[in-house]
């Protein structure tokens, strides 16, 4: 008989207890109801709700119990329905009455808002030191290469000279930002809903404060109907991690773009490639390919929470159940990514020399001489006017912008001197950019600086 089933006449059809029950997915969440449901038994009996001894009774109980399911000696029953019951199940066999005691002022609705604000916690926390280590590597990659030049893009087109270590440092604030998301998505996630019971609390006098302090909350809930209902903080999470994949997925179009032969930036370590059963030159970097495709998979798990809640009344509703399969393999799809994405970018190779020459073609040096024609007096747009009728030429003849000669250059501008091709080198266009944010070495230092300030700042 179901622990509920005290109003019902007749069993449960054995497909809607298969159709039901979410054991299969909410057994992970174990060690977090047992915790949960130690505290509040150590707060019915401080507050004299039911006797100290069966509150210390219980307590024992769920530690002991904790331990034999991580020894593998307890196996969870489809008809218990899910984590909450199968445990509560396992105590009551244990000790009998005293275990009937456990429920006592609160509900399966305000029980499992408390454990998946719990799991959600740790979670956070694992992701956020992932992405910690991803931005360490990102900055010793930036600190290597200060002086390694390659072409920034545009539209996919070559625009301007650029330091590999700038381009790295734009994916370091990308993760910041991510890191930042969590931290405050856990401030919300870090409020103890347990006491709001069903939705409307209890009569019993419950230290819900005590029980927040006892399983590391910041706060309590504010409102019963909202606790119970509320997974914003699921939500949440689900569109930060969207964008730590949306993140590592442009990250990954880079590098699969880099170590195509059309670019030949970078060459990925063999450990993270593969090759073609058919093909033998192949080596395909599946790494980055599979970390761009599982991208699609975490957006899934936050369109269907948003469908989920987007129509639901207050309060709980058993739609909410499918809630945890959706965030949970968010959470597993994004833990999976970031320790492989983070080494493979660790162990690849750069090819420096393909990168030089690349930032050689393309006329990326032309912004540059406009700006040498600025500065000797010509207006902004006469100078770009002029440099664009200079790469014209330049295409029709095949040329270099800094293979002209002064004559040819002295056909566009009687104002451009021996001066101009020092100016126009790739090294100076790079390292004349040293305004705050700018690829200069020197700003580019200063922001690893900042980075390095930054990582040693979290509270881990």
């Amino acid at each position: 008989m179901k622990l509920w089933g005290g109003r019902f006449q007749k069993n449960t059809d054995k497909l809607v207890d298969d159709f039901n029950s979410s054991i299969s997915f909410d057994s992970r969440m174990y060690r977090q109801d047992i915790l949960g449901s130690a505290a509040h038994a150590k707060m019915l009996g401080k507050c004299g709700i039911i006797p100290a001894e069966d509150s210390e009774l219980i307590q024992k109980t769920l530690l002991e119990i904790l331990e034999d399911i991580e020894k593998g000696q307890v196996e969870f029953e489809t008809d218990a329905e899910d984590i909450h019951m199968n445990i509560e199940k396992i105590l009551i066999s244990r000790i009998g009455d005293a275990g009937k005691k456990l429920h006592t002022g609160r509900s399966r609705n305000d029980q499992v808002a408390l454990d998946i604000r719990m799991y959600l916690k740790e979670e956070i926390l694992a992701i956020r030191q992932m992405l910690i280590s991803l931005e360490e590597t990102l900055l010793d990659l930036a600190e290597n290469n200060l002086d390694t030049i390659l072409p920034g893009y545009t539209h996919l087109q070559r625009a301007q000279p650029i330091s590999f270590a700038h381009h790295m440092m734009a994916y370091f604030q990308m993760v910041r930002r991510d890191i930042e998301r969590l931290n405050d998505c856990y401030k919300r996630t870090n409020i103890m809903p347990l006491g709001s019971g069903a939705l409307a609390g209890t009569t019993y006098p419950l230290d819900r404060q005590m029980v927040a302090l006892e399983l590391g909350f910041d706060a309590i809930t504010e409102n019963s109907l909202d606790a119970v209902s509320d997974r914003d903080f699921a939500i949440e999470l689900s569109s930060c991690l969207s964008i730590v994949m949306m993140h590592l997925s442009r990250f990954s179009e880079e590098l699969i773009l880099w170590s195509s032969h059309e670019f030949g930036f970078v060459e990925m370590d063999d450990a993270y490639s593969t090759g073609s059963s058919i093909m033998p030159q192949k080596k395909n970097p599946d790494v980055a390919e599979l970390v761009r495709g599982k991208t699609g998979r975490v957006y899934g798990s936050l369109m269907t929470l948003l469908t989920i809640m987007k129509s639901l009344p207050l309060a709980y509703n058993k739609d909410m159940q499918e809630d945890k399969e959706a965030i949970f393999d968010a959470v597993d799809t994004v833990k999976m990514c970031l320790p492989v994405f983070t080494r493979m970018l660790a162990a690849m190779k750069l090819r420096k020399q393909n990168m030089y020459r690349a930032a050689q073609g393309g006329f990326t040096n032309a912004t540059d001489i406009a700006d040498y024609l600025v500065k000797k007096g010509m207006p902004f747009r006469s100078a770009h006017e002029v440099i664009g009728k200079m790469v014209m030429y330049c295409i029709q003849n095949n040329k270099a912008i800094d293979e002209l000669s002064m004559d040819e250059f002295k056909g566009f501008s009687e104002i451009i001197e021996e001066d101009v091709y020092r100016e126009i080198s790739l090294e100076k266009c790079v390292s004349g950019r040293k305004i705050p944010g700018g690829p200069a070495a020197e700003s580019v230092l200063r922001s690893i600086q900042t980075g390095r300030q930054f990582l040693n700042g979290l509270n881990r």
